[in-house]
């Protein structure tokens, strides 16, 4: 049987598969089980909860029944109903749950006659319930029922049958929880060694697939990788003879190397010039061997071709060397005469430009004397009008300085009567002080105002001592304050005239220098045209000099790619020799 890669790794892989599946199911068993198992755990754990409520409900009923014959009061027979009632419902569910169990339902037919039979529990106490009605009576009859122990005797069997059946559903539980442990120990060590064993199978099925198929074929990427970088000088060993796809592949590699060595050679025979190679492909889906036959023959004829084209380019260079020469020295010499013409123009250009610039000076400097005396013209004007206000001024000083004379005239006149009034009073405060010394003890209050008067009347002549002083100091500085205000009037007055005369002067300088702006600008504006005509010229001169300059060049280069493609012929012809057809 031929074992290729692929039954291998499939082998490998459905070992481990197979073990997995056997794990599963395992599993699943186990899990199955567990899950059964702890259903009739719950069922278990239910069937004791019922049977625990049936007892807990007949405890309810006897404390119900008691309370009523010790009290009498209905309310005490609540838990009694609520108990009856609850009790045949746990009943009729102990039933259905215990269905499977003969044992439990053979107990359950002694339990339910014992509850709620004619001699049963529930009977007794609803018999002393009904003779304690009776008021007179009722709690002795009552009492001696309950006194013939009747009723604790069935209690005793129904615990005894219930501790029967709860012992057998604990057995049963116990039992049941034994075996989930077993079966989950089971599934632990199931799922724990068939792991176990899937990982030790895997990794065998790993290392053979690994040593068997991966390393050969790490082995052929390294070749691939280094045929990818251009050596070829590898060699593919063929390893015991194998017969699978690592065994086509590694014979496949070989034969490439084979095929791309040969190739290597023929390129190596055509790069030396050699086109005499003749090149078999190995079939007809060889491209790279049919694409080198091809270039082969095509090499051969482009060579031929390229020979032919080389002759007639040679002889072509040579003539066009001989046309551009002649050119170039054509141009150059039209070149040498228009950088003569242009130098010559641009000097005409610049004495043109000096021109111009000098009589925008003189333009612009009779503009400012023109500007000049229009701003001296104002100022004197200015300065008469300030003249005529300082006159004004002047005058009206002077008026008020005599206004102030009189003024001081009139307060000296008011110091007078003030000096009299103050003698009067000095006067009037003796006559007063002698008066009062006349009226005695009596007139001392009178003779203290008489000083106090005679202390006022000589305060305000001292006053009007010292105001006669100030105003005589007043009168002094406004009669000189006068005299200077004539003077100063006078001079203005001068100032004045003197003004209009610099004035009319001034008017007639400003309308020359006026007419002398007005031809320096007219005499610029014309430099200025020259000067634009002989840029223009100067321009069109300096075009016709670059252009003369880019056909001097062109004509250069025209010759020097002449040149160059002569030698390039000579180099193409040595080149085509070189090639063996």
């Amino acid at each position: 049987m031929k074992w290729n890669v692929g039954m291998k790794i499939g082998t490998g892989f459905g070992l481990a598969l197979a073990i997995l599946v056997a794990i599963g199911a395992a599993s699943y068993q186990s899990t199955a089980k567990l899950t059964d198992t702890a259903e009739w755990v719950t069922h278990t754990h239910q069937v004791l909860e019922k049977l625990e409520a049936v007892l807990s409900g007949m405890k309810d009923a006897e404390t119900g029944q008691r309370g009523y014959i010790l009290t009498g009061e209905e309310r005490y027979l609540e838990p009694f109903r609520a108990a009856q009632e609850a009790i045949n419902q746990k009943l009729k569910a102990l039933r259905e749950l215990t269905k499977d169990n003969a044992n439990q339902q053979r107990r359950l037919d002694i339990l339910e006659p014992l509850i709620n039979g004619k001699e049963g529990k529930f009977a007794e106490l609803l018999e002393t319930i009904d003779l304690r009605k009776d008021k007179a009576n009722g709690f002795d009859a009552a009492l001696k029922i309950v006194r013939t122990d009747k009723g604790k005797k069935v209690m005793d069997e129904i615990r005894k049958t219930i501790d029967e059946m709860t012992s057998e559903e604990n057995t049963l539980l116990t039992k049941r929880s034994d075996e989930a442990q077993a079966g989950a120990r089971n599934a632990t060590l199931t799922i724990v060694f068939g792991t176990l064993s899937a990982f030790i199978v895997l990794a065998l099925a790993g290392f053979v697939i690994t040593r068997n198929i991966a390393n050969p074929l790490k082995e052929i990427s390294a070749t691939a990788e280094r045929i990818a970088v251009g050596d070829l000088g590898v060699t593919i060993s063929m390893k015991n003879g194998r017969e699978d796809e690592v065994g086509l592949l590694t014979q496949a590699f070989a034969r490439m190397t084979d095929s791309l060595n040969g190739m290597a050679g023929v390129a190596g025979k055509i790069a030396a010039g050699d086109l005499r190679v003749k090149v078999q492909p190995q079939s007809d889906k060889d491209v790279l061997g049919n694409a080198f036959s091809s270039m082969v023959e095509n090499l051969r004829r482009l060579t031929a071709d390229i020979t032919e084209g080389v002759n007639v380019l040679g002889s072509s260079a040579n003539e066009i060397v001989t046309a551009t020469t002649q050119l170039a020295a054509s141009a150059s010499e039209s070149a040498a005469a228009v950088s003569e013409t242009t130098t010559t123009v641009e000097e005409v250009r610049q004495t043109a430009q000096v021109a111009s610039q000098k009589a925008k000076n003189v333009s612009d400097s009779a503009q400012k004397a023109a500007q000049s005396s229009q701003s001296g013209r104002k100022s004197t004007e200015d300065v008469g009008a300030g003249m005529n206000r300082i006159r004004q001024q002047m005058e009206s000083i002077a008026a008020s300085m005599v206004r102030l004379s009189e003024q001081s005239q009139a307060i000296g006149q008011i110091m007078a009567s003030v000096e009299d009034l103050a003698a009067q009073s000095n006067l009037l405060a003796v006559n007063a002080a002698i008066e009062a010394a006349k009226a005695g003890e009596h007139g001392k209050g009178f003779g203290v105002v008489a000083q106090e008067v005679k202390s006022l009347a000589e305060q305000s002549r001292q006053a009007t001592n010292q105001v006669r002083t100030i105003l005589g100091d007043i009168q002094k500085a406004t009669t000189t304050a006068v005299m200077a205000t004539e003077q100063g009037g006078k001079a203005v007055e001068a100032g004045t005239r003197q003004t209009e005369v610099a004035g009319e002067a001034i008017q007639a300088l400003a309308g020359s220098v006026t007419e002398a702006a007005q031809a320096a600008t007219q005499i610029a504006a014309s430099s200025q045209q020259q000067l634009v005509g002989v840029d223009q010229v100067a321009g069109a001169m300096e075009s016709i000099k670059q252009a003369s300059a880019q056909n001097v060049a062109g004509a250069k280069q025209l010759e020097t790619a002449a040149r160059n493609l002569n030698e390039l012929g000579q180099r193409l012809k040595q080149m085509v020799e070189r090639y063996k057809v």
